[in-house]
């Protein structure tokens, strides 16, 4: 088993639906299989209104998406530091469409998040392809399906993320 990263985790339920189902141990799971590093992160569930906010603020994007990971690079000691925003109400929606639970959404969402904090993106196709294969084996680790199993729905941009 490789060794844990040293993480230090916040976890905020500005919108708390899904903290029942979200307890601070499996999103620090999920966190942690995909940590390449010791990391300071925040996990941050928001309401539609919030994310919008944020979304149209530091993107310029005039709706709320899943997730937005606001990275803020890595301290002296190489200690990758980030917030990460996840709207409830497009994150129960999507699970919804694909008939999955939240949970399992989450989980991808989270590792999703996690990646963007060091540094992979998604912005061009070579890079979507290495971080969707990437995302796809820290998911397999965990037990979770493969989320871009119907490629055609994401590639469509009928799912985002």
């Amino acid at each position: 088993m490789a060794a844990k990263n040293k993480l230090t985790l916040s976890v905020q339920f500005a919108d708390d639906r899904l903290a029942a189902d979200l307890p601070r141990a499996l999103l620090r799971r999920w966190v942690q299989a995909a940590l390449l590093g010791p990391a300071e992160l925040t996990l941050r569930f928001v309401d539609e209104s919030e994310g919008r906010t944020l979304n149209r603020d530091y993107r310029e994007k005039d709706y709320a998406t899943n997730v937005l990971t606001f990275a803020y690079g890595e301290t002296e000691d190489a200690i990758v530091q980030a917030d990460i925003v996840f709207c409830v109400d497009v994150l129960m929606r999507e699970a919804a469409e694909r008939r999955i639970s939240s949970a399992q959404h989450t989980a991808h969402l989270v590792v999703h998040g996690v990646l963007h904090a060091q540094g992979y993106d998604h912005e061009v196709e070579d890079d979507a392809e290495e971080m969707e294969k990437f995302e796809t084996e820290i998911l397999a680790r965990l037990g979770i399906p493969d989320p871009y199993a119907d490629i055609s729905d994401h590639k469509a941009g009928k799912i985002s993320i």
